[in-house]
């Protein structure tokens, strides 16, 4: 068993890193010995410093404050590190942090290419450390219970095929302002990877693994940005429509577009050869908890029931694995295993082989569209097929 209570810093003090604090808090309302959070390190010193201030609220003791990680890990004697920066650092930060022998939880996507994650795993391997990938939707009692819907109870028999379409005309900012995302070398890509880092995660939870990807990514429209008072361009795509063939045979079509003028849709359905899930949301995040389990036989089962089959169905120790202390907020949950990993020395449930895999689903589908052809999942995570990643791994010397 690992020290308690265990040191922990939070690397990133920005947007997302605001719900991982909120999770930190929950966790030691009810393990209160457990963790301390001793640093905080961001190149903006207020935001680190506004987080410091805020933990010392409810921790009872302000963590120290750093600009630079590699400051931060020559001072501190840390057992874990939970990243929460712009998709590029992932590798560095987290690769210095393993190497430095500190375990580490990162913001997906795990790594802004398959090459920059494989350095993560790699890294973590050497070191003989946790580097566990932070993907919260999977974890919640939707998606739990349709797991256990659609490979247990099998309401809808044998998985066939799903849509997961939205279109319609957002309209952004006029102003436009810049952030890190516009940036390919940055961000990776557009939302294919970013929001759709939860979908690829979850479809492989409740399908397994995706064998083949065909995939056309577009920018239809152009979406100029203001930085530093000058228009620079957003080369990130508003469109995509991919179908992914799965090992078991299931064929899925992913579609997203956001310059659809005058009519939107979104259709969110799985069917099956007794019935199909309809889902009433979004195509990243669900399914959500007003989806219907629609059976051949008329028999309409809201999700709210499933789950409550499905939560009844659990041992107490199996509940207390999945939803410990009645914890149901995914970020609250990918905290908490992260926490729990260390302290048993135990894997973590989506460690970064788990978020590779994932990450590599959506990869797929621009390395389809800069080929033209259909992509083998196993080729992207290989390296064999790398042209739409060559000239990000090039500018960080992948």
């Amino acid at each position: 068993m690992s020290k308690e209570p265990l040191q922990l810093a939070i690397i990133g003090c920005g947007g997302m890193a605001q719900g991982h604090l909120r999770g930190y808090q929950q966790v030691h309302e009810k393990e209160p010995d457990r963790f301390r959070l001793v640093a905080m390190c961001d190149p903006v010193r207020e935001r680190a410093e506004e987080f410091a201030a805020r933990t010392e609220v409810w921790q009872g003791t302000r963590p120290r404050v750093y600009t630079e990680v590699e400051a931060l890990l020559q001072a501190e004697d840390l057992d874990g590190a939970d990243i929460v920066t712009p998709h590029h650092l992932h590798h560095l930060v987290g690769v210095a942090c393993l190497e430095a022998g500190v375990n580490v939880l990162i913001e997906k996507p795990i790594g802004v290419t398959v090459k920059a994650t494989q350095a993560i795993i790699e890294a973590a391997r050497r070191r003989g450390k946790i580097a566990a990938t932070a993907e919260n939707i999977r974890r919640g009692p939707c998606q739990r219970a349709a797991h256990w819907g659609l490979n247990t109870a099998q309401f809808i028999g044998e998985p066939r095929l799903f849509f997961a379409q939205h279109a319609g005309y957002h309209l952004p900012d006029p102003e436009h302002p810049w952030h890190w995302r516009v940036d390919k070398f940055f961000g990776g890509g557009g939302l294919v990877l970013d929001s759709g880092a939860h979908f690829c995660d979850t479809i492989r939870y409740l399908y397994g693994e995706v064998d083949t990807v065909y995939a056309q990514v577009t920018q239809w429209e152009e979406h100029p940005h203001l930085k530093e008072g000058r228009v620079v361009p957003d080369a990130r795509e508003d469109t995509w429509v991919a179908t992914l063939t799965f090992e078991s045979g299931l064929v899925g079509v992913w579609s997203w577009t956001g310059v659809a003028r005058a009519h939107s849709f979104t259709n969110l359905v799985t069917y099956g050869s007794k019935g199909a899930l309809v889902d009433y949301g979004d195509v990243f995040h669900g399914p959500f908890g007003k989806a219907e389990w629609k059976l051949a036989d008329g028999t309409v089962k809201p999700m709210r029931e499933v789950i409550d089959e499905f939560l009844g169905s659990l041992s107490e120790e199996e509940r207390q694995r999945l939803f410990p202390y009645g914890f149901t907020d995914g970020v609250v949950l990918e905290v908490y295993d992260f926490i729990d990993a260390l302290a048993t020395e135990r894997p973590p449930e989506i460690d970064a082989e788990e978020g590779l895999k994932a990450k590599a689903i959506g990869e797929a589908i621009y390395e389809s569209a800069y080929c033209g052809q259909a992509v083998k999942v196993a080729d992207v995570i290989s390296g064999q097929v790398e042209g739409y990643q060559r000239e990000i791994n090039e500018r960080w010397g992948l």
